[in-house]
């Protein structure tokens, strides 16, 4: 069979969520199936790093997709044509994007429908496009994978599709991420902390993930414990500085304890995870939530939202809040560090839940999902 796989977003050194759940089944997808061929479509010329095996064939598309016009072309013309010279048999796109031009059966993972919900959580420009092709996306897709059974009901509810066409695959974890020894935390908090204890929040900031509460939060602990010594170090690149977070920074009076970190390579993140004394995650709204389980095998405590996905994938292991409270998230820190015991429950609850996810796992059921979408299409044609 010739399966062919949108991997736009393989680019080194810059994997989103959506580009390492692209990159960790991918691997183990086509090592796990000799039999098949595999061509990757990219829009540049591809890393090595991302040609798993001797059966994928890399492609190299145009133009560079970065753009809803560029989106269009890419999908609608480059892809289409593709499909079509390479004699395709199923097409897969991990991030939702696909061609509605083509009779190749499309295999689409829509990982949440964010933008269906809140008009500020992306430039315009991309917001109008995602919410007046995703439906069509959703529709003509011969099946539809999904990271969780949340997202899969939201589908389900916004886009009318039958729940008999979703199947849900979950996220796992990188295996970097593990706990680090005693000294090496110390190490760790010296590099990036100044020494000094600290919660750590990850993610590309912007509206969604909710930074500007977090800081607010942060703001109220230090107020309420005016001799801590405690950082907040953010991970994660300035996607969308937006006025509401600029100005809930610059009128902070501990800003010099939040530690801006930017993009950083997974292996160092694992280390600062699992150094911290909780991860602070109260997106939102969110699909999966891979920083939630990441920080549960660096067994980190958790603080994360009540909504969406995300009670979901921390089960009974992390303590919830509303993300609209600024007193409930402070309140979570707060509890963080006065109660020990708390923390390390909540770090053995963490060491259970996360042992339902792995990319073992999602790379098994999105492969039966692929092959669903085979059957499905050649049963409709007898």
């Amino acid at each position: 069979m010739r399966i062919a796989v949108n991997t736009r977003l393989l680019l080194p050194h810059r994997l989103d969520g959506i580009g390492w759940f692209t990159a960790e089944t991918l691997k183990r997808i086509v090592c796990a199936h000799p039999e098949h061929d595999f061509f990757f479509f990219f829009d540049r010329k591809p890393d090595s790093q991302f040609i798993y095996a001797s059966n994928v064939t890399p492609v190299v598309l145009i133009p560079q997709a970065r753009h809803p016009l560029l989106w269009y072309m890419f999908f609608e013309w480059s892809v289409t044509r593709a499909l079509r010279r390479y004699k395709i048999d199923v097409f897969l796109s991990p991030d939702g994007w696909m061609s509605l031009r083509t009779p190749v059966p499309t295999l689409t993972v829509i990982h949440d429908l964010n933008f269906e919900h809140a008009t500020d959580y992306l430039r315009p420009s991309h917001q109008r496009y995602m919410t007046h092709f995703f439906p069509r996306f959703a529709r003509n897709a011969t099946r539809i994978a999904t990271v969780s059974e949340f997202s899969k009901q939201d589908i389900i509810d916004t886009y009318n599709i039958d729940s008999k066409k979703i199947d849900v695959v979950y996220d796992g974890a990188h295996s970097f991420y593990h706990p680090s020894s005693e000294d090496e935390k110390v190490l760790t908090r010296k590099e990036f902390a100044g020494g000094k204890p600290y919660y750590i929040y990850v993610g590309t900031i912007s509206r969604r993930k909710n930074l500007t509460n977090i800081l607010l939060a942060f703001e109220k602990y230090k107020c309420d414990r005016p001799d801590d010594d405690m950082r907040l170090v953010v991970v994660g690149s300035r996607y969308w500085w937006q006025e509401e977070l600029a100005e809930a920074y610059d009128n902070m009076h501990h800003k010099s304890e939040v530690v801006f970190i930017g993009h950083i390579e997974s292996d160092v993140l694992a280390r600062l995870m699992s150094a911290s004394t909780a991860l602070v995650y109260a997106s939102l709204f969110e699909g999966f939530g891979i920083p939630i389980l990441e920080a549960f095998y660096a067994e980190t405590a958790v603080i994360t939202s009540n909504v969406t996905s995300m009670p979901e994938v921390a089960g009974d292991a992390a303590i919830l809040v509303n993300p609209l409270s600024v007193n409930e998230i402070a309140k979570a820190m707060l509890d963080i560090v006065e109660d020990e015991e708390l923390r390390n429950v909540l770090i053995e609850r963490g060491r259970r839940q996360r042992e339902l996810f792995s990319w073992e796992r999602t790379s098994r059921l999105l492969w039966d999902s692929l092959m669903h979408t085979c059957v499905k299409q050649n049963n409709e044609n007898e």
